[in-house]
C-alpha cells in the first residue's frame, strides 16, 4: 500500500493506494509545529502502518519534511520519496529555476497530462489559487499564482469591521439582498471571473484551447459558476504523487 501525502500551507491531503486504486483519503489541518510522533498518533487512527510499503510526499512546508521522514522511519518502517529536484517526473519542466516550483504544482501537471492530455491547465484552489500550464508539446511551461479564496476572505474580514464571516456557499442570486448574500456573491462570482479571465489569457498565449481542470478544497464551490473549468478532479494531486512514485520505483 502506498501512502500519498500532499502537505499544503493550510491543509494536508492524504490517500492510500493499492495499485492504481485510491482506497481511502483524508484531509487534515496542517500544523507547522507538529512532531513526527504527533503525526504517527494521528495517522495510526486512520490507517494500519503495517500495510504501508512506501510514502510519496510533496510538501509546501519545508519545516515539516524532516518530521515526515522521521515518521516514515520510526512509525511506518517504509521508504519515503520526497518530490523535488532529482526526482523523475516524466514531464519536461520549462521554468527558469525549477527549484522555485512547489512540488504540488509539478505532480498536478504530471497527473493532468496523463489523465487529460496536452495542452491542459490545472486550477488548484488552495492557500493560493495556482494555475499550472502544460503546453501542446506536453511540457510544463509555468503558471500563475493568485491569492486563495480563504486567504482573500480572511484578509477582508480582518480589515472591514462591519463585515461578518460567511459560509463558503453559493448565493441565491448574483445581486445580494443582504450583507451575507453580497459577500457570498463576491466570493463565488468574483473568483469564477478571476479563473475565466486568467484561463482565457493563458489560452491566447498558448494558441490552444487547453481544458481547465480544477482541484483543491474549494473547487466545487467555484467550478459550477466558471465558463472555462471543464471538470473538477478532487484527487488530482494524490494521483500525481502515485504516478511519480511508480516512475521512480
Amino acid at each position: 500500500m502506498l501512502l500519498a501525502v500532499d502537505v499544503g500551507n493550510t491543509q494536508t491531503a492524504l490517500g492510500t493506494y493499492s495499485g492504481d486504486d485510491l482506497r481511502d483519503h483524508w484531509r487534515v489541518a496542517t500544523e507547522r509545529s507538529t512532531t513526527a510522533d504527533e503525526l504517527g498518533v494521528l495517522l495510526s487512527g486512520l490507517l494500519d502502518f503495517d500495510g504501508v510499503e512506501g510514502i510519496c510526499l510533496a510538501s509546501s512546508v519545508p519545516v515539516l519534511i524532516r518530521e515526515w521522514e522521521t515518521l516514515a522511519d520510526k512509525w511506518a518502517h517504509a521508504p519515503l520519496l520526497l518530490v523535488g529536484p532529482g526526482v523523475k517526473t516524466g514531464i519536461p519542466i520549462r521554468y527558469d529555476d525549477p527549484r522555485e516550483l512547489g512540488p504540488d504544482r509539478i505532480v498536478n501537471a504530471v497527473a493532468a497530462r496523463e489523465r487529460y492530455g496536452a495542452p491542459v491547465v490545472v486550477v488548484d484552489f488552495g492557500t493560493s489559487t495556482n494555475f499550472d500550464v502544460v503546453s501542446p508539446e506536453g511540457e510544463y511551461v509555468g503558471g500563475v499564482l493568485a491569492p486563495g479564496i480563504e486567504t482573500s476572505m480572511e484578509a477582508l474580514f480582518a480589515r472591514a469591521a462591519r463585515l461578518v464571516k460567511v459560509d463558503y456557499a453559493p448565493p441565491a442570486t448574483v445581486i445580494g439582498k443582504t450583507t451575507v448574500g453580497g459577500l457570498q456573491s463576491g466570493l463565488v462570482y468574483g473568483f469564477a471571473g478571476q479563473v475565466d479571465g486568467i484561463v482565457g489569457r493563458i489560452r491566447e498565449e498558448l494558441g490552444a484551447e487547453a481544458p481547465a481542470i480544477a482541484t483543491g478544497g474549494l473547487a466545487d464551490l467555484v467550478a459550477p459558476h466558471s465558463r472555462t473549468i471543464e471538470r473538477v478532479d478532487p484527487f488530482l494531486t494524490l494521483d500525481g504523487l502515485r504516478m511519480v512514485w511508480e516512475l521512480n520505483a
